[in-house]
């Protein structure tokens, strides 16, 4: 802790990141008082990530792969030796509300497992309090039991059994740097969504079911969890998470049919 001053807990700040060097500061910053050490993955940044990283910290490991985001999360907590651990993304930052609740939260010797955060996504300069966007990830745990889950995409937090509690304080994620950018991840996760329900024998239920799952999620976004409270930006990220709902099952629908039609070209050459 930069000020020096007594704890009764000790914290460890993992982070995984790749060419964040626009974003990774204010998350150092923000993180950097309360954490008794940080440690960083980076995947191959090709700008300043890493030079930045050491400004902060002496544990900035690079690796030459990318074996998914639970993996090089989990790679991360291995080398974390702190009671507790906080898995933060290079495009987020505790809002300093949240740093001292997260200092008096674990002073006190909590007995929960974990703690969710509550995000406060910031898209085109807007705070999205409502929509889907608006959750309350894990990601504050004890690091004795807890592992990470082999996801691609989204690693899970897997805890010890015990009580999961959740913080008030807002976990600021600058989630896109614009609209390009928002497009890039929109058809990334998409097709990783996509592959992994095709290699998890998923159906999906053909492109109907595509189109009926856009509309749902649209319709749960935008309507039943508020989204439409947040303006303009609100309804933007509704269509947004309802697109990328029918691009993920439609790119299901188009492996299945592929994988038919591959064999059912097989099985007229057989004959």
């Amino acid at each position: 802790m930069k000020n020096g001053s007594a704890k009764s807990y000790s914290l460890s700040v993992i982070i995984v990141a790749m060419n964040e060097e626009d974003r990774i500061t204010p998350c150092l910053e923000s993180v950097a008082p309360i954490a008794d050490e940080i440690i960083i993955f980076d995947s191959g940044s090709s700008d300043r990530t890493v030079e930045i990283s050491k400004q902060y910290t002496n544990q900035v490991y690079v690796t030459e792969d990318w074996p998914g985001d639970g993996p090089q999360k989990q790679r991360a907590l291995e080398k974390a030796t702190c009671d507790w651990v906080l898995c933060i993304d290079a495009d987020e930052a505790l809002t300093p509300e949240l740093r001292e609740e997260i200092d008096s939260v674990l002073s006190r010797s909590p007995a929960e497992q974990g703690f969710k955060l509550k995000w406060l996504p910031l898209i085109f300069g807007h705070k999205l309090y409502h929509g889907r966007s608006a959750r309350a990830p894990l990601r504050l745990f004890r690091r004795q039991g807890t592992r990470f889950s082999p996801a691609v995409i989204h690693g899970k937090i897997l805890l010890a059994p015990g009580k999961v509690g959740k913080l008030n304080g807002r976990l600021l994620h600058y989630t896109h740097r614009d609209f390009e950018h928002y497009l890039y991840k929109n058809r990334l996760y998409a097709w990783l969504g996509a592959k992994k329900r095709y290699e998890d024998g998923k159906t999906g239920y053909g492109l109907s079911g595509a189109a009926l799952r856009a509309l749902f999620t649209f319709i749960l976004v935008y309507i039943l969890r508020l989204g439409f409270l947040d303006g303009r930006v609100g309804f933007l990220v509704a269509v947004m998470y309802a697109q990328s709902s029918f691009n993920k099952y439609a790119g299901l629908w188009t492996l299945r049919h592929e994988a038919a039609m591959q064999k059912k070209a097989a099985s007229a050459g057989d004959h």
